[in-house]
This record gives C-alpha cells, sequence and structure tokens, in this order.
C-alpha cells in the first residue's frame, strides 16, 4: 500500500516490486530492481527513505526515516532500521537493529540479531555482531562480490511474483 504524508508519495521504479501487504508512507523512493516484501513498513514521516537498485528489504522489516540503503544491499527478514544509513553491497542480518545515526561502511555484514547503537561507524568490510555490536573482524573487500550477487538473487526470487502485474 503506498500511502501518502503531507503531499508526498512514495516514488517507485516501474520494475520494482512491492509485495502486497507491504506499507510505503510519505518520501520514499525505491530504485530499480529493488524488492520491498510482505509486511514490511517503510514510515517517512520523519525523513525520506531510500533503497538503491537491487537492494531487498524482506519481510516483516521495519524502516522510520530517514533512511538511506544504497545498492545491492540484502537486509534480512524482521530487521529494524531507524534513522540510519547503510552503504552499498551490504547484508543486513534478520532481526538486527540499526539505531539512529549509525553508518554502516560499504560491504559490510551485520549479524542476525546485531544492535548497531546510535552513531554508530561501522568501517567498510566489516563483520559485526552482538548485543551492543562489536566489529568481529575485517571481510577482504573482494566479498562485495558475493554480496552483490546475493542482492541480485532476491530480485529474481521476485520476478515470479511480478508476472501479470508490475507495481507503480
Amino acid at each position: 500500500m503506498l500511502i501518502p504524508f503531507k503531499g508526498q508519495n512514495p516514488v517507485l521504479a516501474q520494475d520494482a516490486y512491492i509485495a502486497e501487504g507491504a506499507m510505503l508512507i510519505g518520501p520514499i523512493s525505491i530504485a530499480s530492481r529493488a524488492s520491498v516484501w510482505f509486511n514490511a513498513v517503510l514510515r517517512a514521516d520523519r525523513g525520506r527513505i531510500t533503497v538503491g537498485d537491487y537492494s531487498s528489504v524482506q519481510d516483516c522489516c521495519v524502516f522510520h526515516g530517514p533512511v538511506e540503503v544504497g545498492s545491492h544491499v540484502t537486509v534480512g527478514h524482521g530487521a529494524v532500521l531507524h534513522g540510519c544509513v547503510v552503504e552499498a553491497n551490504c547484508v543486513i542480518g534478520m532481526k538486527s537493529v540499526i539505531m539512529d545515526g549509525a553508518i554502516i561502511g560499504r560491504g559490510s555484514v551485520i549479524a542476525a540479531g546485531a544492535v548497531i547503537l546510535e552513531n554508530a561507524i561501522i568501517p567498510p568490510h566489516s563483520l559485526v555482531a552482538g548485543l551492543p555490536a562489536k566489529v568481529i573482524k575485517p571481510l577482504p573487500p573482494e566479498s562485495e562480490q558475493t554480496y552483490h550477487q546475493i542482492a541480485e538473487g532476491y530480485y529474481a526470487f521476485a520476478e515470479p511474483h511480478m508476472q501479470g502485474r508490475m507495481q507503480t
């Protein structure tokens, strides 16, 4: 469901996939081949939300703006992103939480259930886990290619759902 807020509407690329039951509220931009899955809620009443090319926002995620998600990002089921930035080619684990002001550097992996505290700066190519989350180890920059492929794979999952209907 696309819901305006103060005269601002979600804007979707023609080839983006928005599953039934997802709610997009206010100034939201969903880029080409991105997907927002069942029962995800993206609420941009505090600030703009952007989701980059090929990024996947999986079932039951909650985004409360402002949130910026780069291209080729996979956000796992039930994750909460609140007022944060996630750079390109990242994997955000299921049920993780990223708080206000946090910045997740490109090519990073946030483990399932991790809680990234307010204003945390996660360096690029980091494996992060825990409560509160800590950098566990650096990841090789070439691992970004794997995360890039994972994100493109999620768009392939969306294609059968899109047959006969395109969300615009």
